[in-house]
């Protein structure tokens, strides 16, 4: 029971975390984020994992790498395009004219 309950919850947290992620892929759109936090996620990661690997492997090595890989994906796409302007990031064909528009 453990373990099938690691892995459903596995599941569910990379499920949850997918959205976001696709989202600034597609978007380079990562203004609303932090760099300080950005930098305290990698780093808590870093140390967390000398932690998760001396576990025995299951799924928590899983949801901890997965958890590693995004928040190291969503910090280089913060400091590649945090500050791009909103024209060419609509250049690029990732913004579209609607999602540009300023709002009411």
């Amino acid at each position: 029971m453990p373990m099938f309950a690691g892995i459903a919850s596995t599941v569910i947290f990379a499920s949850s975390t997918l959205p976001m992620l696709l989202k600034a892929h597609r978007t380079r759109d990562l203004g609303s984020y932090s760099l300080g936090h950005m930098l305290l996620a990698n780093l808590g990661n870093l140390i967390h994992s000398l932690y998760v690997f001396s576990l025995p492997a299951g799924p928590i090595w899983a949801l901890h790498g997965f958890y590693t890989v995004s928040t190291a994906l969503m910090l280089v796409w913060f400091l590649r395009y945090a500050n791009l302007p909103t024209a060419r990031r609509r250049q690029m064909g990732v913004l579209s004219d609607a999602a540009a528009a300023p709002g009411p």
